[in-house]
């Protein structure tokens, strides 16, 4: 066998095939992004997100349920839909984030089931650079659709972006409208849901619509403490790989010094926690607005309270109401604490303690 000398070794060079990430500068007004790598959701995401976040909701539970409120099969937990559908986006958008700062105007718009496949796109519809010249916040409306281009959910969302090059301000400066709530319509209830045969037994919550009153804040009382393994896990099965939640090495020389756990893992937990004195809200239809208002880190405790703002009927359905609320995720508190804050808004949102503010509505049986 013949063996290549070292003189006949090929030059030696390198390329730049891997994609590294839009910065802030690539970003134009009115670009479209399509976004690689359609995913095909299973049983086993199913089950794994419910060993990483410990949900007990219903609906997504127990398929002889969701076939007695409608469903044909078991639907995929929306907020599970959501990461994914997110996840997609990071690639392109949150490569080089610093953090991703909100949410607005998320309509869950039709339900999906194991075996689905999702596709997702996205515009950028504002871009606002920071007066430190060394990074900008992007705007981006986003929609993931099924294998029959149905929408299923769509979203909108803002990002703090690294520049390539660090430069004076530019005086880019387009910030979009974005509605302050989801509208409230039938539209938000899925077409086949149902809950003229549900039973209280089910969830072991005789909490119904009737028994919330606007104004009321519920302490969630239950703590989640954040694991390596188990937000590490959850950010890989949404195939989120901005590089601040993976590379240790690099967030060393950050100032946090240390990975930062994924907000929207923060939102299941959250959302997870609120089963005890929510465990009726069974069905997240829309998210109106959200934000990380601190970062959280493995070892954290995640706690989470509630405040409702508003409920109401639907017309010509007897069987089911909505419930609008907004869920607050604090770490590292005592009960005492998150009662006190819970009761003065103004101190709430500028505690260190206070991760998320989420703004979010529900469907619930009458």
């Amino acid at each position: 066998m013949n063996q290549t000398t070292n003189s006949k070794l090929p030059k030696r060079f390198l390329t730049e095939k891997t994609f590294q990430g839009y910065f802030f500068e690539d970003f134009e007004i009115n670009q479209q992004l399509i976004h690689g790598t359609p995913r095909t959701i299973t049983s086993g995401d199913i089950s794994l997100y419910i060993a990483l976040t410990g949900s007990q909701h219903l609906l997504n539970c127990a398929e002889t349920v969701a076939q007695a409120c409608g469903f044909k099969r078991l639907p995929i937990d929306n907020l599970l839909l959501f990461h994914i559908a997110f996840g997609k986006t990071v690639p392109d958008i949150s490569l080089n984030a610093v953090a991703n700062l909100g949410y607005a105007n998320c309509r869950f718009s039709s339900p999906i089931f194991a075996g689905d496949t999702i596709s997702v796109t996205s515009k950028v519809i504002g871009l606002k650079e920071n007066s430190n010249g060394k990074t900008g916040i992007v705007y981006v409306h986003s929609i993931a659709k099924n294998q029959h281009d149905t929408t299923v959910v769509e979203w909108k969302r803002w990002v703090m972006v690294h520049k390539k090059t660090p430069s004076a301000p530019m005086g880019i400066d387009h910030i979009p409208d974005l509605e302050s709530s989801v509208t409230i319509n039938q539209n938000l209830i899925p077409d086949d849901l149902n809950f003229d045969n549900f039973s209280s037994d089910w969830t072991a919550c005789k909490h119904r619509l009737t028994h919330y009153q606007v104004g009321e804040i519920i302490n969630h009382r239950q703590g989640m403490t954040i694991n390596d393994s188990d937000h590490s896990l959850a950010t890989r099965l949404y195939q989120n790989n901005a590089r601040v939640h993976f590379d240790q090495h690099m967030m060393s020389q950050s100032a946090a010094g240390k990975r930062l756990v994924y907000g929207g893992h923060i939102m299941s937990l959250c959302r997870a926690i609120t089963h005890s004195g929510l465990a009726n809200g069974l069905w997240l239809t829309a998210i109106n607005g959200g934000a990380h208002l601190n970062p959280s880190f493995a070892g954290d405790t995640v706690y989470a309270a509630s405040i409702i703002l508003d409920k109401g009927h639907f017309d010509n359905r007897e069987d089911i109401g909505w419930l609008r609320l907004k869920t607050y995720g604090f770490k590292n508190i005592d009960e005492e604490t998150i009662n006190e804050l819970m009761m003065e808004p103004e101190q709430l949102r500028i505690s260190k303690q206070c991760v998320l503010e989420l703004d979010y509505t529900l469907l619930m049986p009458n």
